[in-house]
């Protein structure tokens, strides 16, 4: 039985995927939950992509920053997420709460990322290179 659970469990992950996949007519709580992990994982795919672009323009000490920022940025946005999502623990509302937040952090993080690619001939404020 202890073999059979994680088999049953996948397949009711997947097939609860595909009855979700379109998540404005989601309905049920787990529907719910998969389309805010989708939504999650696609920012989070958005950022990764972002973030190796401003990688690739900023200078060798720019990067051990930039890296160091980030590990930081993810440690706050995973707190402050557990915190936001503490208020329904244990709900089946949970995951969704939990993912929402992971995903608009992640946007926002990602929108100041791309805002760093922008950056104009003669704008101090900006770290990074003028785009060539």
């Amino acid at each position: 039985m202890k073999k059979i659970a994680p088999l049953l469990l996948a397949g009711l992950l997947c097939s609860g995927a595909a009855l979700a996949d379109d998540c404005d007519q989601a309905t049920t709580q787990l529907e719910l939950n998969q389309c805010s992990a989708g939504e999650y994982q696609k920012a989070d795919k958005t950022l990764n992509e972002t973030y190796k672009k401003v990688m690739a323009r900023a200078s060798a000490s720019q990067r051990d920053m930039l890296k160091e920022a980030q590990n930081a940025w993810l440690k706050v946005r995973d707190a402050d997420c557990a915190f936001i999502s503490s208020g329904v623990e244990g709900g089946s509302v949970q995951p969704m709460v939990h993912n929402q937040c992971l995903a608009d952090k992640t946007n926002d993080r990602n929108a100041y990322l791309e805002s760093l690619t922008q950056c104009e001939e003669g704008d101090v404020s900006c770290p990074l290179p003028p785009q060539g």
